[in-house]
């Protein structure tokens, strides 16, 4: 175990042990526009809410309504950092953004920022700004950093997990190859286990990764599957969470049935809807950009779901 690898895990023992809540404001707040309120932090505890989970802890369209993501967790949680060596055995460094100190400010009444200085392992200064837009979009920006050379295999990596609370239908659907948004053609998507033709590529993606392996990894696993546009979708009760990506960087989707741990009634698993940037040829001290909507409405049609890919891409 490396010194920098013993550090973290003492520092995230310690904040382990506390699993004291926060006040407001602190690392969390609560944000709301006109049709959509939530709550937005970084690592820290809050109530039911765990350690270790950042990005959107909550999102409610109205007063009393459960939240589509698993409360214990988050949406758009930055989860992991990768490059091609194989899983880790610490989860302090195979869950680096999660374990990592990570600041929250509050930039304006809709408008929240996490900042997390270059993390022990990869060496990864990330930025990421979280702004609520009427009626019912979260608007997120990630910018990076990678400030370490020698990522094996000359690439990075970086993971988001959105934890789905106990839907119906698991699935997500995207649009297969060869489909428009003038001419869909649907795929659903469901992984039959945790790992198991766990990542979606892009009908234009061409990079291979040698991946050396380990168990548990979604990343690593590579469907034969194929999407078009950069967009999927799934469905919450009577809502719709659609997840729009802007067009330029390497994007690959990801599907686990029971990375959300237990539904409440326990008698299913939680889906995971994951996404992952993949930089290539990666430059130390360069800087890195994602750029994507969360649009959580309620549900009308697959036509209505197009029509707000349009609105975000401008087509």
């Amino acid at each position: 175990m490396t010194c920098v690898t013993s550090l973290l895990l003492c520092a995230i023992s310690a904040a382990d042990s506390s699993q004291e809540t926060v006040p407001r404001g602190t690392d969390y707040d609560e944000f709301a526009i006109r049709k959509l309120r939530g709550a937005i932090g970084n690592n820290a505890a809050l109530g039911e809410h765990r350690l270790w989970y950042n990005g959107v802890f909550s999102l409610h369209a109205a007063d009393g309504d459960a939240s589509p993501f698993v409360p214990q967790y988050a949406g758009l949680n930055l989860e992991h950092f990768f490059d091609t060596r194989p899983r880790p055995e610490q989860n302090e460094v195979f869950f680096e953004p999660r374990a990592s100190a990570m600041s929250f400010s509050r930039i304006n009444e809709t408008t929240a920022e996490l900042h997390q200085p270059a993390t022990p392992v990869y060496g990864v200064e990330s930025w990421t700004r979280f702004e609520l837009k009427d009626p019912y979009y979260v608007d997120m920006t990630f910018r990076c950093i990678p400030h370490k050379p020698g990522l094996v295999g000359g690439m990075l990596g970086v993971f988001w997990a959105s934890y789905i609370n106990a839907p119906l239908d698991k699935s997500m659907y995207f649009l297969a190859v060869g489909s428009t948004l003038d001419k869909p053609q649907w795929v659903q998507y469901c992984t039959q286990e945790h790992g198991r033709d766990s990542t979606v590529r892009q009908e234009s993606d061409s990079l291979e990764i040698p991946f050396a392996g380990g168990p548990g990894t979604l990343f690593n696993s590579i469907s034969p599957l194929r999407y078009s546009a950069p967009f999927f979708y799934g469905r919450f009760r009577d809502s719709v969470l659609i997840y729009i990506f802007r067009l330029g960087p390497i994007v690959r989707f990801s599907h686990s049935p029971s990375g959300g741990g237990p539904s409440p009634s326990g008698d299913t698993q939680n889906p995971a809807w994951d996404f992952q940037l993949i930089v290539p040829d990666y430059k130390p001290g360069a800087e890195y950009q994602l750029d994507m909507r969360l649009v959580y409405k309620p549900w009308v049609d697959r036509q209505d779901v197009l029509n707000e890919v349009r609105k975000y891409l401008g087509k």
